[in-house]
């Protein structure tokens, strides 16, 4: 029965582990989120939100805000012009121009908040392995205690007398 004792060791050590990784990817998944969140809040990224009260801005905090402000500002882009090579008329990009530049900074503000939504996607799936990991790792480590036990049990009712 030394075996079985010798297994439960094993599972439950792989038990810990799956639970300190699992405690790792969820703890660098809310610090990276956190960091995303703070740094929005510092450059005051904000969304109209309610189409009834387009005067109150709430701040972006989540993929699905993210998404709906870069898509905003991809809509009002493509008022000024359909695509970038529209706006240059085959012309070379002129920062003097107002339309232009006013054109690629909503680029870049675009861009800026589809990154965040990414981010926020693969941070999302971070948290949800590493909380799964726990998850898993609990059970690994009630299914050792209990091979330890029955391997007690057993030893107690099949020992030499």
């Amino acid at each position: 029965m030394g075996m079985v004792k010798s297994m439960a060791i094993v599972v439950l050590i792989l038990g810990i582990v799956g639970i300190i990784i699992g405690g790792v990817f969820f703890g660098i998944g809310l610090s990276k989120k956190n960091l995303i969140v703070n740094r929005m809040n510092v450059e005051n990224v904000t969304l109209a939100l309610d189409p009834n009260n387009p005067s109150v801005y709430t701040r972006i905090d989540n993929s699905s805000d993210a998404q709906k402000a870069a898509d905003t500002i991809a809509a009002h882009r493509r008022n000024i012009a359909p695509t970038y090579q529209d706006l240059l008329g085959g012309k070379k990009f002129d920062p003097t121009n107002p339309q232009q530049l006013t054109y690629v900074q909503a680029m870049n503000l675009e861009n800026y908040l589809y990154m965040a939504v990414t981010a926020f996607g693969l941070i999302d799936i971070a948290m949800a392995t590493g909380g799964f990991m726990i998850i898993a790792g609990l059970a690994i480590l009630f299914l050792a205690l209990a091979l330890m036990r029955m391997a007690n049990m057993y030893q107690k009712t099949h020992a030499p007398a």
